[in-house]
């Protein structure tokens, strides 16, 4: 939406100014992408190259999977700071279940379950902690950023728990258990592209048309923009906060498959700052941290920004330490946009 310039401008020649810089700040992930790419091809060895790539697209699915569970949360103005340790939890629980199986022990039985019912009890998993977080917000009146931040440290311990803080590796099954091909979740490749890259696909057209053409996403819409004005004309909110975090979580649950299963082993601490990246896409990507406001495109522009500007900074050698404050600045930038684009919005209406 065009923005045109306020009353208070003083000379013609400026009338354009705030709209330009409206469009500017709108289209900032897509600039940031363009100028992130074009400086790492010059910069970085082998950018360009096609084994780069398909490394840096799998890196991408990871943070745009996030960032799309993310992206429902944030819609409704709220925050979820746990999606990182319910990814480290359910490769915890896929890496258990391949490799000691579900003990029932009063029958004394051990159960193998077969991979797709690993990926769905490790999904279903992460759905449950997402209505927890949705359960705490809504019935227990927890603010998002505390019930979250309780959930970050719940489940990391449980992931810790799982293993005593060890990994578990070789993740391949066995043939006498039936419970082989977990690899090939994050590893397969169909007709050359990596299938992580294509789950991205499939779940961002999914949730973008959830988001713009169902009644779950207006409600979500509306929400975020006037909770209040939401419940006077119907809409449950309370229900469609949960939903949301059930999203999120569920999102998360196939992010902490998706890294054990590439890497063939699963680390309780796998998935550590994921919050980070993923909030800091969605924001990018033009979504306001108020709520109300966001696309689901705009958020994979932003993790394809957020993925190149990691792979580019390890390409070339960056510190890991300054890594870290790059990232962190790249966070508080995309905040200030955030709240520029906010008072143009308002400056219009």
């Amino acid at each position: 939406m065009a923005i045109t310039a306020s009353s208070t401008v003083l000379s013609e020649p400026r009338a354009e100014g705030p709209g330009i810089a409206a469009l500017l700040i709108k289209l900032r992930a897509l600039i940031a992408l363009l100028v992130v790419f074009a400086f790492f091809s010059v910069m970085a060895p082998n950018f360009l190259s096609v084994g780069s790539m398909l490394i840096m697209a799998k890196h991408i699915a990871i943070i745009a999977i996030l960032g799309i569970g993310m992206s429902y949360v944030i819609l409704t103005g709220g925050i979820d700071l746990s999606v990182g340790s319910i990814a480290g939890l359910s490769g915890m629980v896929a890496g258990a279940l391949i490799l000691n199986g579900l003990v029932i022990e009063p029958l004394g039985y051990v159960i193998y379950p077969s991979i797709p019912a690993v990926i769905l009890i490790a999904v279903a998993l992460g759905g449950l902690i997402g209505l927890v977080n949705g359960t705490l917000v809504t019935r227990f009146g927890v603010a998002p950023f505390i019930a979250t931040l309780g959930m970050l440290y719940v489940a990391r311990g449980a992931a810790l728990l799982l293993s005593d803080g060890t990994t578990f590796p070789n993740l391949v099954g066995s043939p006498d258990y039936g419970n082989e091909g977990f690899p090939m979740l994050g590893a397969s490749r169909v007709l050359g592209v990596p299938l992580p890259v294509l789950l991205v696909l499939v779940l961002a057209l999914a949730a973008a048309f959830v988001a713009s053409r169902t009644p779950f996403g207006r409600h979500v819409y509306a929400v975020g923009g006037n909770a209040r004005a939401a419940l006077l004309s119907g809409v449950r909110v309370g229900g469609v906060k949960r939903a949301v975090y059930v999203i999120s979580g569920m999102c998360a649950a196939l992010v902490g498959l998706l890294v054990a299963s590439d890497l063939v082993a699963a680390h309780p601490a796998s998935g550590e700052t994921f919050e980070l990246s993923a909030i800091a896409a969605v924001v990018l990507g033009g979504a306001s941290l108020a709520g109300g406001r966001g696309t689901i495109g705009g958020t994979i522009i932003g993790a394809c920004v957020i993925g190149t500007l990691s792979d580019g900074m390890v390409m070339m050698g960056v510190s890991e330490f300054w890594q870290m404050v790059i990232k962190g600045t790249v966070i508080v930038a995309a905040v200030i946009l955030d709240q520029l684009q906010g008072r143009l919005a308002g400056a219009k209406d």
